[in-house]
């Protein structure tokens, strides 16, 4: 059973820092793509960014997180990190991470294979 956990999420004034992370269990594969995802009430999904776990590692950007947000991942079979700086009222959203099997990332898809339950990431004003 494929399992993603997001953990990080929380309270922050604007200009703060929040760092998230997302593991992964029971994949059935070695290769994949994963990415970071965000919805806020009555908002549409957004796609921020995605990695892939294999090299040459590859990474997406959304237009709305580059700069402030970084992805990385420690090795292959790691945890990615979700680094979010310079934080502001409108990043207020739930994050929630996901996993695409054996894609190499030019943008950051959607139609991810798995999807974590995600966490709420608010930012006071």
């Amino acid at each position: 059973q494929v399992q993603l956990v997001e953990s990080g999420g929380g309270l922050v004034q604007t200009g703060g820092s929040l760092r998230l992370a997302c593991a992964a269990s029971g994949l059935p594969v070695s290769e994949w793509a994963r990415g970071w995802f965000r919805q806020a009430p009555e908002k549409k999904l957004e796609a921020l960014t995605c990695i892939n776990n294999l090299p040459p590692v590859n990474t997406y950007y959304a237009d709305s997180v580059k700069g402030p947000f970084t992805i990385s991942r420690d090795s292959a079979n790691n945890p990615i990190y979700l680094q979010m700086n310079n934080l502001n009222p409108e990043d207020s959203a739930f994050y929630f991470c996901g996993t695409k099997e054996r894609y190499y990332v030019n943008t950051c898809p959607y139609s991810m294979n798995y999807f974590g339950l995600g966490v709420q990431v608010t930012v006071s004003s």
